[in-house]
């Protein structure tokens, strides 16, 4: 597959969230963004391809899903990830976010309290408190620079509540957890009856050796897990909205629809289905380079802030584009930390706390970008971290 990642893609004045956003971010224009969880890669050809084609028709009016869509998922879930899941289990939906919402309002009551595990993607906090539940956090346990599940203080939550809402890989930190944290997570989980809902949106972008293993897979009772998966990471669609929920059980697959329902909620845009069909059915060679390209970013980052970084350590990521920095040894608070990478290193970057308190003193960065944009901005935050006292 040639694929050239190295190619330096103008956004701007594009309407990009990323880079047309960076003056209400961060007060100016001219940072380096790397915050944004998209990525500055081409989409894989054969999504605009697919697009185009979709275009040249002059109508864009209501849509249903054909068949071949819900095939180039089974299909794809099959191929690179060995799970079998069956037609009747899909439920699309106009993006994870949207649906992580959705669950929260299908499957509990206000009365309720809902698991999150900060630091962690912040739309988790939100989809709990927005609806009025109770807000159970189990923060991840940071130990020689990995983080863990703290699984004694998951029971002590589980026998409290009623869902647990599980990032898995996970987003900031990068885990990808092991199949036998995961099956200690489900034991605890059909203990207390607890409905997980598993986001693993970013299942795709593991690096070797490590591996994703898909939750619902692992349960011997396919009841109360609700998977959230969708190609807007994977393949640099984000804005396409659309993704898919795999719910086995129909009770709870009718529940679930029936809020999009009375939502009045569409994810049956004309383009994209085309792409989230193309993607599933042809990306296979483009996200084989893409790890590749990725995987080799992420070993020049980690290799780079060791040396030359001060008070600065980077968790090695095992999954997703997203590197999470460790800074809270330049005793910054986190005001203070967003405002030095941006004024001392012009590098604009996602601030830990959104992620939580447990993400105080800590930084996000997306290193899904060419190279040499990842490297200037290493080079600029060296520069300004050997000039900076406290």
């Amino acid at each position: 597959m040639q694929q050239d990642f190295d190619q330096l893609v103008s956004r701007d004045h594009s309407n990009s969230l990323k880079y047309d956003g960076r003056q209400a971010m961060f007060g100016q224009d001219d940072v380096i963004p790397l915050w944004v969880a998209d990525m500055d890669f081409a989409s894989p050809p054969a999504v605009s391809d697919a697009l185009l084609q979709r275009a040249s028709h002059p109508i864009y009016g209501y849509s249903i899903f054909p068949e071949s869509t819900y095939q180039a998922l089974i299909d794809w879930l099959e191929r690179r990830h060995g799970w079998r899941v069956e037609r009747d289990w899909l439920l699309m939906c106009p993006g994870v976010v949207p649906s992580l919402n959705a669950a929260v309002m299908a499957f509990t009551q206000p009365t309720d309290a809902v698991i999150v595990q900060p630091p962690v993607y912040f739309p988790f906090f939100s989809a709990v408190t927005d609806s009025g539940r109770s807000l159970i956090q189990n923060p991840l346990h940071f130990e020689n620079n990995q983080y863990h599940i703290d699984f004694e203080h998951l029971e002590a939550c589980a026998a409290r509540a009623k869902m647990l809402l599980l990032c898995s890989p996970h987003n900031p930190v990068g885990r990808v957890w092991r199949k036998d944290e995961l099956e200690q997570l489900l034991a605890i989980a059909e203990k207390y009856q607890l409905i997980v809902f598993a986001d693993e949106i970013h299942a795709d972008l593991v690096y070797a050796p490590a591996r994703h293993h898909v939750l619902e897979s692992l349960s011997q009772h396919r009841k109360n897990i609700i998977t959230a998966v969708a190609p807007s990471k994977t393949f640099n669609i984000p804005g396409l909205n659309l993704s898919a929920l795999i719910i086995p059980d129909a009770t709870q697959r009718q529940a679930l629809g029936k809020v999009f329902e009375r939502m009045h909620v569409s994810a049956a845009n004309p383009f994209s289905m085309v792409a989230f069909e193309a993607a599933y059915q042809h990306g296979d060679a483009w996200l084989d380079a893409l790890l590749g390209y990725l995987q080799q970013t992420r070993d020049f980052v980690i290799a780079y802030v060791s040396e030359h970084l001060p008070r600065v350590h980077a968790i090695v990521p095992e999954g997703t584009y997203l590197i999470w920095l460790d800074c809270r040894e330049l005793g910054l608070d986190d005001a203070a930390l967003k405002q030095f990478f941006i004024q001392q290193a012009g590098v604009g970057l996602s601030p830990g706390k959104l992620f939580g308190e447990a993400g105080s003193g800590f930084m996000r960065m997306n290193i899904a970008a060419p190279r040499s944009l990842i490297t200037t901005a290493l080079q600029s935050m060296a520069v300004a971290l050997q000039s900076f006292t406290k």
